[in-house]
C-alpha cells in the first residue's frame, strides 16, 4: 500500500494549486498559505464542507489531508458560519499586496484561520470577532503568534489606531464611517457589499488617496451578514443599487463631501456615496 504523502507535502501541493487557480504572482502568498495549518483552526474532524450545489457534506474521517483543497470548512454549520474558500482570498491577498510593513486590521476573525496568514505577511494584525465562541477560540488558536490581536467586539465598535490594509470578512451593506478614518493615507480596504440580509453582493476595494477614495467593484461575492453594519435602511438602498451592474462596474470613488445626488452617484447615502466620478 502506498504511503500518504505528508502534510508538509500536502500544504505545499495546496498552496501551488492557490498559486495556478488565483493567479498568485506574490511569492509570500503562497508561502503564508503553504505553512499555516488549516487543522488547527477548523476544530476535530470529522469536518463538513460546503459544496455550492449540494450543501454541506461530511469528510470520511478525520484526516488532516482533507482540509488542503479549495473548500469551505464549517465553524457553525447551524448558522452557516465557514472557515471562507482559500482561492478566493489568496487571489485578494495578492491583489490588495500586503507588505511586512503594513498594519491590518480584520472584521470578523471566525477561528483565526486567515488571520493566521495575514500574520505571516503582516507587521502586526487586529482582529475583531463578535461571536464570544469564535473569539475565544480565534485567541487560543493565535495565542503562539505575538504580532496578533483579537478583540471581541462589535463591528460598529471604533478600535483605536490606523492600518494600511483593513479586511472584513462578513458582509456589510455600509462602511463604519470608523473604518473609513482609521485607513491610513495610500491603504486599501476590501468589503464585502450584499444587501437585504442577503449573502450575495459584490467586493468593493477603496485606496484611500489623502482625504480621497478611489473605489473598484471587484465581481460577485458571498458572504455571512456583517452583525453591526447592516441597517434596514442601507441594505433597502443597496439592493436597489444592486439592480444596476453595469453601474456598479463603473463605480470609481466613494465621496464623502456633501453633494446632492445626480446621475454620477450608484448609491447616495447620508455622508457617503459610491460614485462613478474619477478622482482627478
Amino acid at each position: 500500500m502506498a504511503r500518504a504523502p505528508s502534510l508538509d507535502r500536502v500544504r505545499r501541493q495546496y498552496a501551488e494549486e492557490l498559486r495556478v487557480a488565483a493567479h498568485v504572482g506574490d511569492e509570500r502568498v503562497v508561502e503564508a498559505f503553504a505553512t499555516v495549518p488549516r487543522e488547527r483552526f477548523a476544530g476535530p474532524g470529522p469536518w463538513h464542507f460546503l459544496h455550492r450545489a449540494d450543501g454541506y457534506w461530511t469528510t470520511a474521517d478525520a484526516d488532516p489531508r482533507w482540509l488542503y483543497h479549495n473548500v469551505l470548512v464549517a465553524l457553525d454549520r447551524s448558522r452557516g458560519i465557514n472557515i471562507g474558500e482559500p482561492q478566493l482570498w489568496a487571489y485578494h491577498f495578492d491583489r490588495i499586496g500586503v507588505s511586512k510593513r503594513d498594519r491590518v486590521l480584520q472584521i470578523g476573525a471566525g477561528s483565526g484561520y486567515y488571520t493566521a496568514i495575514l500574520a505571516e505577511l503582516a507587521a502586526g494584525v487586529d482582529a475583531i470577532e463578535i461571536d464570544e465562541t469564535l473569539a475565544g477560540a480565534a485567541r487560543r488558536n493565535l495565542a503562539d503568534r505575538p504580532t496578533v490581536r483579537v478583540h471581541q467586539a462589535d463591528a460598529s465598535d471604533a478600535v483605536a489606531g490606523a492600518w494600511d490594509v483593513i479586511v472584513a470578512f462578513a458582509g456589510a451593506a455600509a462602511p463604519h464611517r470608523w473604518w473609513l478614518d482609521a485607513l491610513a493615507d495610500g491603504g486599501r480596504l476590501l468589503l464585502p457589499m450584499t444587501a437585504d440580509g442577503r449573502r450575495g453582493g459584490f467586493m468593493l476595494r477603496l485606496d484611500r488617496q489623502g482625504d480621497l477614495f478611489a473605489a473598484r467593484s471587484l465581481g460577485w461575492v458571498a458572504f455571512y451578514p456583517c452583525i453591526g453594519a447592516r441597517h434596514t435602511d442601507d441594505e433597502a438602498a443597496l439592493q436597489e443599487a444592486l439592480g444596476d451592474p453595469v453601474g456598479q462596474q463603473a463605480v470609481r470613488s466613494l465621496r464623502r463631501d456633501a453633494h446632492t445626488a445626480d446621475g454620477t452617484c450608484w448609491l447616495h447615502r447620508d455622508g457617503w456615496c459610491l460614485s462613478k466620478r474619477e478622482l482627478h
